[in-house]
Order: C-alpha cells, then sequence, then structure tokens
C-alpha cells in the first residue's frame, strides 16, 4: 500500500473520518490498528519483526525505571545491543558469510525496518537518560505510526508524545496543509522522480557501453530522482499525519541550495538521520570537549557507519556506500579545517552583490562535489562506480564539443524541463518573502497552483506504483 497507489488513496480518506469521528480516548488504540493494517499490506510476516522491536522495547523500557543506575544502563545496553544485533541478522549476516561454508538464514530486513529499530533505540537511549514513566501504548504506535515507518522521519519518542497528548478537534486546517502538502509529495515522486528513474536505471546498468555524456546527464538526473524519490515521501508522509492532526518534523530543506557540506548534511538533507548520529554516534564519542582530534575522527566515523548502513540493502550490496559515506565525511573534514577563513571570507563580503555571487558558486561547489559521491550510492558496487567517474572524468574537458554533437531526445529536454520547474519552485519557497507572498495570494491563485499539480500528475506521472528508494534501507 504504497503513498503513490490507488490503495492508499482509497484506504486514507475512511481511516481520516473514523479517526476524527472517534473520541480522543480511543484514537490511540485506532492509530496502532491502523499501522499495523498498513504495514501488513507489505507482507504479514512483517508484524512479527515489527513486533519483535517493540517487544525488546516493551521490556527494556520496564528496568529502565530502577533507582540503580547501573541495571538501568544495562537494561539500555542490552535493549540497544539486542535491536543491533537484529539489524546485523537481517541486514548483514547472510552477505558477509556468503561463501564462507558458514550457514546462511535466508531471511532480510522487511520494509522500514531500520527506521523504526533507530527509532527504537533512540527511544530506550532517551528513557535512559530521562527517567521518563513507560506508557506502552503510546511507545508501541509511535514505532508503528504508519506515515513514518517505511522512511521516516526519524521522529523522538518526547515529541510524538506531546503530540498525542494534545488530543485536537478536527480542523480544516490540519487537513487542507496536509492534503497540499501530500498533492506536492506525490508530484515529486511521480512526475519528477519516476519519470527520471528510467533513464537513469537504463544508463547505470551499462556503465563500461555507456557514451560518457549520457553518464554525465544520467548522474545530474539521479542527484534530482533521489531528491524527489525521498522528499517526496516525507511530504507524503508528513502531510498524512497532519491530516490525522500530528505533526512529523522537517526532513528536507531544498538541500542543492546549501553552501556548505556542514548546512547540507546538518539542516537540509535527511536531517532527522543527521540529528540521530549527532545525538546517539557523534556526541558520546567525542565527549562535551570534543577535543580536534577526536571531533575529526567522530566526523569520519557518522559518515562511513552511515555508508555501512546504506550498504547493506539498496541496489546491492557493494563498498560504493562506504565510499559514498567517507567522501562525505572527508568533505566535512577539510571544510572543518578551513571554517575560519571562511567566515572570516564571508563577514568581509557583507550582503551585497558579492555576498550573493558568493553564495551561489558556493552552492554550485556543494551540489557537484555531492554529485561525485552520488555516482557511487548509484553505483552501489565499487568497481561501476569508478567506472562511471573515470569515463565521466576522461570525457570533460570534450564535453563542449560533444554537447553540440550529442543527438539530444524529446525524452531529454522533458526530463531537464521537470527538474527545471521544481528548481524554480524551490527558489520560490527558499526565499522567504517569495513563500510568503503565494500563501497571502488570492485564493484564486493557490487554487490554480495545486490544480495544476493535479493535471501534471494525471498528464505526467508514471502510475506503476514505483517503490521509494530508501525503503530498501
Amino acid at each position: 500500500m504504497l503513498f503513490n497507489s490507488l490503495s492508499f488513496l482509497v484506504f486514507l480518506p475512511p481511516a481520516l473520518l473514523v479517526f476524527w469521528l472517534l473520541p480522543s480516548r480511543l484514537r490511540l488504540g485506532y492509530m496502532l490498528g491502523l499501522s499495523l493494517v498498513f504495514y501488513a499490506s507489505f507482507g504479514a510476516l512483517n508484524l512479527a519483526y515489527l513486533g519483535a522491536v517493540a517487544l525488546v522495547v516493551i521490556v527494556t523500557v520496564q528496568y529502565l525505571a530502577s533507582p540503580e543506575r547501573l541495571h538501568r544502563r544495562a537494561a539500555m545496553l542490552a535493549g540497544v545491543g539486542t535491536i543491533l544485533t537484529f539489524m546485523f541478522l537481517l541486514r548483514y549476516y547472510d552477505p558477509l558469510v556468503e561463501g564462507t561454508g558458514l550457514p546462511t538464514h535466508g531471511l532480510t530486513a522487511p520494509a522500514g525496518f531500520s527506521f523504526y529499530a533507530f527509532m527504537a533505540i533512540a527511544l530506550l537511549i532517551d528513557r535512559y537518560r530521562s527517567r521518563a514513566r513507560a506508557h506502552i501504548a503510546v511507545e508501541t504506535t509511535y514505532l508503528a505510526w504508519f506515515p513514518k515507518i517505511l522512511a521516516g522521519p526519524i521522529q523522538r519518542v518526547d515529541d510524538f508524545s506531546r503530540e498525542i497528548r494534545k488530543r485536537q478537534k478536527p480542523k480544516a486546517l490540519f487537513l487542507a496543509i496536509g492534503a497540499q502538502l501530500f498533492l506536492w509529495g506525490l508530484v515529486k515522486k511521480v512526475v519528477v522522480a519516476d519519470n527520471l528513474a528510467p533513464f537513469v536505471d537504463r544508463t547505470y546498468a551499462i556503465p563500461d557501453y555507456a557514451v560518457p555524456l549520457e553518464l554525465l546527464i544520467a548522474t545530474y538526473f539521479f542527484a534530482f530522482q533521489i531528491y524527489c524519490d525521498f522528499s517526496g515521501y516525507t511530504d507524503m508522509a508528513r502531510g498524512s499525519s497532519m491530516m490525522f492532526g500530528l505533526k512529523l518534523p522537517e526532513n528536507f530543506r531544498r538541500p542543492y541550495f546549501a553552501g556548505s557540506i556542514g548546512e547540507f548534511w546538518g539542516r537540509r538533507w535527511h536531517i532527522t538521520l543527521s540529528d540521530w548520529f549527532r545525538d546517539y554516534v557523534y556526541r558520546p564519542f567525542t565527549g562535551e570537549r570534543r577535543p580536534l582530534h577526536r571531533m575529526y575522527i567522530g566526523i569520519m566515523l557518522v559518515f562511513v557507519l552511515s555508508g555501512i548502513w546504506h550498504a547493506g540493502l539498496g541496489y546491492g550490496i557493494g563498498w560504493g556506500f562506504l565510499i559514498w559515506g567517507a567522501l562525505n565525511g572527508l568533505y566535512l573534514c577539510i571544510e572543518r579545517v578551513f571554517r575560519t577563513p571562511r567566515k572570516a571570507l564571508s563577514a568581509r563580503l557583507g550582503t551585497g552583490f558579492w555576498a550573493a555571487l558568493y553564495r551561489i558558486m558556493a552552492a554550485v561547489l556543494v551540489f557537484h562535489l555531492v554529485l561525485i559521491t552520488w555516482i557511487f550510492f548509484r553505483a552501489g558496487d565499487l568497481g561501476d562506480g569508478l567506472t562511471v567517474l573515470s569515463r565521466i572524468c576522461s570525457a570533460l574537458p570534450e564535453v563542449p564539443a560533444l554537447i553540440g554533437r550529442y543527438p539530444f531526445t524529446a525524452e531529454h529536454g522533458f526530463l531537464a524541463a521537470l527538474i527545471l520547474g521544481l528548481v524554480l519552485v524551490e527558489i520560490v519557497f527558499e526565499h522567504k518573502d517569495w513563500a510568503r507572498a503565494f500563501f497571502r495570494a488570492p485564493r484564486a491563485l493557490r487554487w490554480t497552483a495545486w490544480l495544476a499539480c493535479l493535471f501534471a500528475l494525471i498528464l505526467l506521472g508514471r502510475w506503476q506504483g514505483e517503490n521509494f528508494v530508501y525503503m530498501q534501507f
């Protein structure tokens, strides 16, 4: 029951109607039941995996209320260790022992497993730190809540609890904002990402034989495919949840406008995962004082672990994901080394024309640095990634001449137009005054924009039920 499927569009309206008709005291149980039905639509066995993680959480939180710090610490470590063991067995064990003669179990992680496993780990650590009273129904629903179970955002349990306690009354505003957010996410997924995917897939399927210029174009297209695929999912998740009166955290904030790698990862791309690694890996490793050498080691540790996490599934198990993570970590370390001169330059430029030009040039540089890492991410396999990168680099001096001779087709023009349209919309919403002007514009203008989105879905959308890329992780 993917968000971009007819079955979900049939499932959502009656689910919303029943929710808002129910008394507030019954809504939590209804949310849990609704989430289990949704997750079971991807296979009834998925409920067993979710149930196993939830059981570990339920048992562990009972011991986290102990007055003995050592008992609580042991319980937390046991709970987190058990969940990490589940993740290792389901995502890494079989590929690692394949060919060694050791027995394999043939099991794979279900859709969304890593995301609710990460949320479970965050829950246990937060409960250990705060010694807050456990509420099994809230915590189980927090793990299972259907809009975010497949690919996040990775919400914190205290934030979810606060949303639950609001006991909202039906408001047209919730439905309107949620529906608009869902609609925009659907456009990004079905119109942009899913139209870009076939071109990218067939080009990356033959890295040794594809024309270098075609590989370069496919790499640019993939950058926007994965962004629209993942951020489109997040918009639909947040929109669905908003229609139930619950806010989910923002996960994307126009990342390709980032002026630095730190801004890209810290405040614009997959924000909740970055926050998770910061709070549960980086800060515990570096400590409160964060000495310089531990800071750099901590940055590399976070990004290498992120690469290993992606390597468990996706387009295949390969070292390409590890290179993707290590490159991003290296970028950030180098950026930290030059942080002082960069700040001084920014302060000297002020806020005029040269400052704006510097910002644009920085965004273009950051985008292309990230683009290099996307090659290894999309290729998955290290050898294919190196092949794509080397063939593109060898052809770069000849690109102007190749562009003049290349037989561009209507497909190239159509896909480029989709990306241009997306970028123009992103520019509007990146500029706060322009964004406010849109939301304050006459109702007719705003409705025209949303109707244009509907027509785009009908005329340009690919409705073959394409999976979301990050469901695989």
